[in-house]
């Protein structure tokens, strides 16, 4: 079998929410799905010489795999059928999830959390685990069972060109459209021949910046759907800001889509305020994608 879906949890309800979605996922992929739990303090903290600290000496045991029995209830009711395994693991969560995400399929989190993954996605933790997980993450968050298209945002880079070509592939398991969104808001007057007249330049200067930014939503998009001729796709271009642009389509969206790393418009995405804007804010589960190590 493929590699497993990971899904952290914790007990609380969002991660019992995330649970259901990483089951559908694993049914989706055709592989199983493997429940996860960080718990205890990080080796750093323990005495030297100190033995390793384990839930089952603080009679945590059975409140763990109480939840983890919890869990596989909602996985097997989201998903019937599909194999799960438990796994309980000592240590910082954020750790855990990153060691588990080398052999996972897709690395599944709530938005919000109790103990082990409590404040995943506030401050510089996300941002971690973005940064350093293997493979994709998907945050669920936003409305209860969406539905509509994969929105996938479009930056032309080299570096989300996973992103895309994991857009596409889950826009053909879910046998949903595709939103291929790009966005563009700056203008850079100089590398054009402008007209005399000033107002004049300024149309000249959109224009060829529209065609341009049209241009590289078109070669990012052509490729894949050679490869993904079932998968209907929408090429969105908008000038607008690109945290409201991207919250705002995920309003009609089951999934959005994103590269870790980009350029131009989505630079930096996961270390600044769009991806703060858009973890927080979207309407739906968002999925980050690494690009190349």
């Amino acid at each position: 079998m493929s590699d497993p879906v990971i899904v952290g949890v914790d007990g609380s309800e969002s991660s019992l929410g995330a649970v259901g979605v990483a089951a559908r996922e694993a049914r989706l992929r055709g592989t199983s799905l493997r429940v996860v739990h960080a718990m205890g303090r990080p080796s750093a903290h323990l005495p030297a010489g100190a033995a390793p600290w384990s839930p089952a000496d603080h009679g945590l045991e059975p409140m763990v795999h109480g939840q983890l029995a919890l869990a596989e209830e909602r996985a097997h009711a989201a998903a019937p059928g599909i194999e799960i395994t438990r796994s309980v693991v000592t240590g910082d969560a954020i750790e855990v999830l990153e060691i588990e995400s080398r052999s996972a399929a897709l690395t599944v989190v709530g938005s919000r959390g109790l103990t082990g993954f409590s404040g995943l996605l506030l401050g510089s933790t996300a941002v971690h685990l973005a940064a350093h997980g293997h493979g994709p993450l998907m945050v669920v968050r936003g409305r209860p069972e969406p539905d509509g298209p994969v929105l996938l945002a479009v930056d032309g880079s080299p570096a989300g060109e996973r992103a895309v070509e994991f857009a596409f592939a889950e826009a053909a398991l879910r046998g949903a459209p595709l939103v291929a969104l790009h966005v563009w808001n700056t203008w850079n007057e100089g590398a054009y021949e402008a007209p005399l007249d000033p107002l004049a330049a300024m149309v000249a200067t959109a224009d060829q910046l529209r065609e341009a930014e049209q241009g590289l939503l078109d070669r990012t998009v052509a490729a894949w759907q050679e490869i993904y001729p079932q998968v209907t796709v929408e090429r969105r271009l908008v000038r607008s800001r690109i945290r409201n642009a991207l919250i705002d389509a995920s309003e009609e969206a089951q999934l959005v889509v994103v590269g870790a790393r980009g350029s131009g418009g989505f630079t930096g995405l996961l270390l600044g305020s769009v991806s703060q804007a858009l973890l927080h804010h979207a309407h739906c589960p968002v999925t980050v994608v690494r690009g190349k190590e």
